[in-house]
């Protein structure tokens, strides 16, 4: 049960999601100001470096731990609906995998609807294999890399590790992270109805290509989930999430595929609760997390 502090805060966010602002700018604001009191009091780390160019367009922060390395590699897809997120609404996160020993990059790919699919999709797959080729600037070791998201970053980081199956990169992803993520678009779209946050995303993601996009497994990529195609995942989200039900339909195609995998669904969380430090629920997903790379990555 949560506490009234807790619950405050879970109300908080519900009033925010239930009154999202209309217009992609609106929203973008809204989510970077939620996003302050999320990333108040961030661990120390070893160096945080902004803005790190990977290629012209594409860039990302590079949140290094304490010590001498090397260190395992995580590459972050912030979440934000494909529209809205930044490196500024998730960068204690990055940190917090940083002050767990991994080398972070929080990866800052292109939004919709300015950047319509596959451009976001196109800077993450870029940026994994960037990353692997580019951690031992920082004491990295490109051999072992783990990929994560949340929300849209969730859908890109299992979409992109999926792309990825047939890639020389593969054989060093190590894990992927995925954090209450839309697995199958379509199937998302036709439970939630026509005008609703879901909806309008996917247009905005999608663009001109909505909806025959929709079946696209770089869209939905539980349609891409074969043998071998994602390395071990961790599949959390929480019991109060719209989104609860895709996290579930991925594990069981995770599992008909003997892809080994956790599923984590935790009691009283919202959407978001990863990045809601004053929640228990958030600090037993967190520790799951890294209890779960620490045995995938050593």
């Amino acid at each position: 049960m949560l506490t009234q502090r807790e619950q405050e805060i879970v109300n908080r966010w519900n009033q925010f999601v239930a009154k999202m602002p209309p217009g992609i700018r609106s929203l973008r604001d809204g989510v970077e100001n939620i996003a302050r009191e999320m990333n108040a009091n961030p661990p120390a780390i070893g160096a945080f470096h902004q803005g790190v160019e990977l290629r012209s367009g594409l860039g990302a922060d590079v949140a290094v731990p304490n010590g001498a390395g090397p260190f395992p590699v995580v590459v972050y897809l912030h979440g934000g609906g494909w529209v809205a997120g930044s490196l500024q609404s998730h960068c204690k996160l990055g940190m917090q995998f940083a002050d767990a020993g991994y080398l972070t990059f929080n990866v800052d790919y292109r939004l919709a609807p300015e950047n319509p699919f596959s451009a976001g999709f196109d800077d993450c797959v870029f940026a994994i294999k960037w990353a692997a080729e580019n951690a031992p600037r920082w004491n990295g070791d490109g051999s072992r890399v783990a990929v994560g998201g949340d929300s849209a970053g969730g859908n890109l980081a299992a979409a992109s590790l999926a792309a990825l199956a047939g890639d020389p990169v593969a054989s060093k992803l190590r894990a992927g992270l995925l954090l209450y993520g839309v697995y199958d678009f379509a199937d998302a779209v036709r439970r939630a109805g026509a005008a609703t946050p879901i909806e309008g995303m996917a247009r905005a993601y999608l663009g001109a290509q909505y909806p025959a996009a929709l079946d696209d497994p770089r869209v939905s990529p539980l349609r891409a989930v074969k043998p071998r195609a994602l390395p071990p995942c961790f599949v959390i989200c929480g019991d109060q999430d719209v989104l609860v039900d895709d996290s579930k339909l991925l594990a069981d195609a995770l599992k008909r595929a003997d892809i080994q995998h956790e599923l984590q669904i935790i009691e009283d969380m919202p959407h978001a609760f990863m990045q809601m430090n004053e929640l228990s629920g958030c600090q037993r997903g967190l520790k799951l997390m890294f209890d779960f790379l620490a045995r995938r990555m050593a």
